[in-house]
């Protein structure tokens, strides 16, 4: 840093165009590596507004207030919040001082959907996450974290449902049977049908 401070000085020395572009350059670089690197785990797209952010961690109740009574909001808006800085996350904690018993399987259910859109980009900020609602220890926040990941895991609505196997239909759907598979099928065995 100090090398870079004696160059910044020589160059404040010379011309003085040249030297303001200089001095521009490495305040910006500076400036850069000083600032603490915001984990993001979304595209530019899918962000939420830094002004949402920063008023979320000055006021965390600033979501609860603005999607009163609509927990898919607020469900939204702190998975919007949260894979947009995780540095968020912090806030949630306060949140939670002043979430009603809905509020709070909402915000479980947020806690999830933000791990879940991480695993993938920042696979160390959905563990951050996974860790922080297991240190809640809220049964509220559970009921929603782990309610969210069973809805996740089952099938859409109408959607087909895959078929099912027959009992037994694996030992004898092959060619081959017998306990190490070396004996001849009977071809002529009938197939078992589905139920």
């Amino acid at each position: 840093m100090s090398a870079i401070l004696l160059k910044l000085d020589s160059l404040l020395r010379g011309h003085a165009a040249a030297s303001r572009i200089a001095a521009a350059v490495v305040v910006a670089l500076c400036a850069t590596f000083a600032a603490p690197a915001r984990a993001q785990c979304v595209d530019r797209t899918e962000r939420a507004p830094p002004a949402a952010v920063s008023a979320f961690i000055a006021d965390p109740t600033v979501i609860l207030r603005s999607s009163k009574n609509d927990r898919d909001k607020l469900t939204g808006r702190l998975t919007g919040v949260l894979v947009t800085d995780i540095a968020a996350l912090d806030s949630v904690r306060e949140m939670l001082r002043e979430a009603s018993q809905a509020d709070r399987i909402a915000i479980g259910a947020g806690l999830h959907r933000a791990e879940d859109r991480c695993v993938s980009t920042k696979p160390d900020v959905a563990r951050r996450i996974s860790e922080f609602v297991a240190k809640l220890h809220d049964g509220a926040v559970l009921k929603g974290y782990f309610g969210d990941l069973d809805a996740a895991a089952a099938p859409a609505p109408g959607s087909p449902t895959p078929p099912a196997v027959p009992t037994g239909a694996s030992s004898s759907a092959g060619l081959m049977s017998g306990e190490w598979k070396t004996e001849l099928a009977d071809p002529f065995k009938p197939v078992p049908l589905p139920e």
